[in-house]
């Protein structure tokens, strides 16, 4: 079934009957894989099996990859930078999809941490100097869906453009919040540990390296999106402002919400 058929009843959640009940892919080998179906968005809900997020795809192997081909995709974005993906290419070569490179950091990861951002600060640096990138990525799953979008942990950049789409296509705030706050339970702890300790021994100064590894609170991303409302009127109208047509914003309404509401 193409992404433009959807079907027209989904399993309900029997806690909470007004939602769909599906379980997140299992990818092996994938970080952070989920599909952002079955948000709420007023009266109706995100559709499944049309946009997915993740981390990086470097350690898919055979199985994993037979599970990644089980999802359809037509489109993968990714948003890391070129020495990201030269030390960690992603192992989809078996795939039949459009492959899309939107780097969305202005610098390198590492200055993040040099500077020692909170996550507030790195946030603000996408949606004010990324808007392009943005505006690039929501044209891709328009272009091609189901689509993935995915960076290294799939938790700041991908959280950050996934969240300002589902806003844009009328997502709730609270469920954007909340699908993005689901990240900080889906890293692996050994990663966090391995990972943290890495950057620690880099900038022994910095104060803020957990979070920028390893947290996603919902406090953050909510003050994001309200700054966004606060300067543009909506997650909307900032994509507009940086390019998107009012046409493609419709067209981004209906490639992510049910009909049938």
């Amino acid at each position: 079934m193409v992404a433009d058929d959807p079907p027209s009843v989904d399993p309900v959640d029997p806690a909470d009957p007004g939602r769909a009940a599906f379980s997140d892919p299992v990818i092996p080998g994938a970080v952070n894989l989920r599909d952002v179906g079955g948000l709420r968005a007023g009266t109706t809900t995100t559709r499944y099996g049309v946009l997915f997020r993740s981390g990086n795809l470097a350690r898919i192997g055979a199985k994993g990859g037979k599970a990644l081909a089980g999802l359809g995709l037509r489109r993968i974005i990714d948003l890391r930078a070129d020495d990201e993906v030269a030390r960690d290419p992603s192992r989809i070569g078996g795939l039949d999809v459009v492959t899309q490179r939107v780097p969305l950091f202005v610098g390198s990861v590492d200055s993040f941490f040099r500077d020692d951002l909170t996550l507030d600060e790195m946030y603000r640096l996408i949606v004010d100097e990324s808007s392009d990138g943005v505006v690039a990525v929501v044209r891709g799953i328009l272009a091609d869906h189901p689509a993935l979008v995915h960076c290294t942990a799939g938790k700041d950049r991908t959280g950050v453009t996934v969240a300002l789409t589902l806003a844009a296509a009328g997502v709730d705030a609270d469920e954007v919040v909340a699908d993005y706050a689901r990240t900080e339970a889906l890293l692996p702890a050994r990663r966090n540990r391995y990972v943290v300790a890495l950057i620690r021994s880099l900038h022994p100064r910095a104060v803020n390296v957990e979070d920028l590894v390893a947290r996603s609170p919902a406090p953050v991303m909510r003050a994001l999106l309200a700054d966004v409302e606060d300067r543009y009127g909506s997650a909307a109208d900032y994509l507009r402002t940086h390019g998107l047509a009012d046409d493609e914003i419709a067209e981004l309404r209906r490639v992510l919400l049910r009909r049938d509401a």
